[in-house]
């Protein structure tokens, strides 16, 4: 299961380098830029999401190797991330990992200066720290039109070598991501639904022990 968890936020890991074009790498393609600075834009302007995703793994052979669903609140710098035997909660200053099977809660803290990995910059800049970027073109998904962006890290010790996210062209937002692992494993993340009216209280980011007896709090703060 922490590898569910650690494969969620892979994605995230590509805010750590400076942006391609000031490292002389290459250039991305304007148009996949203007595509994903929309989608970063709109996003922004949600106070508060609430989202359910699906997570399914394959391997080289391209068979299903697993699947898991979850949800994710995002509020501000406050998000909730929650699958099956383990949750995640920010409450903007804490992060608190639990962990059913051991029954344990690691406790972090949350620094803002650092390039902290959070639910909230899949869904923004994202694409422009770590990645050259191209517009593959366009695709039809039922009644939704679809555009297919591909990312190549700069970074060649990433553990992935190819990124593929798609853009819902009407709603500009993200649909689905494709990871490629330099293992041959592929790991896809689809968003089943996002409501960006959701009323949160602060509550649901906060861990509450009282919640989960007996459990064992690791303090690293």
């Amino acid at each position: 299961m922490k590898k569910i968890i650690t494969g969620l936020f892979v994605w995230a890991m590509s805010i750590m380098i400076v942006s391609a074009q000031s490292n002389g790498l290459g250039k991305s393609d304007p148009q996949a830029k203007k595509i994903l600075d929309a989608v970063s834009a709109k996003f922004k302007t949600y106070k508060s999401v609430q989202a359910k995703f699906s997570l399914k793994i394959e391997n080289n052979a391209g068979k299903a190797i697993g699947s898991k669903n979850g949800t994710v609140l995002m509020k501000g710098s406050k998000y909730r991330v929650s699958v099956t035997g383990q949750e995640i909660y920010c409450d903007g200053n804490n992060v608190t990992t639990y962990d059913k099977s051991t029954n344990e809660a690691t406790i972090t803290k949350l620094d803002p200066t650092a390039n902290t990995l959070t639910p909230q910059k899949m869904f923004t800049d994202f694409y422009d720290k770590d990645f050259l970027y191209k517009l593959n073109g366009e695709s039809k998904s039922g009644t939704k039109t679809l555009q297919e962006i591909e990312l190549t890290p700069i970074d060649k010790t990433k553990p992935y070598f190819k990124v593929l996210v798609y853009v819902d062209k009407a709603s500009q937002s993200i649909s689905s991501t494709k990871i490629f692992e330099k293992s041959g494993d592929k790991y896809t993340y689809s968003i089943l639904s996002m409501n960006t009216k959701a009323v949160i209280g602060d509550e649901q980011f906060t861990f509450d022990l009282k919640k989960y007896p007996g459990a064992e709090v690791v303090d690293l703060r």
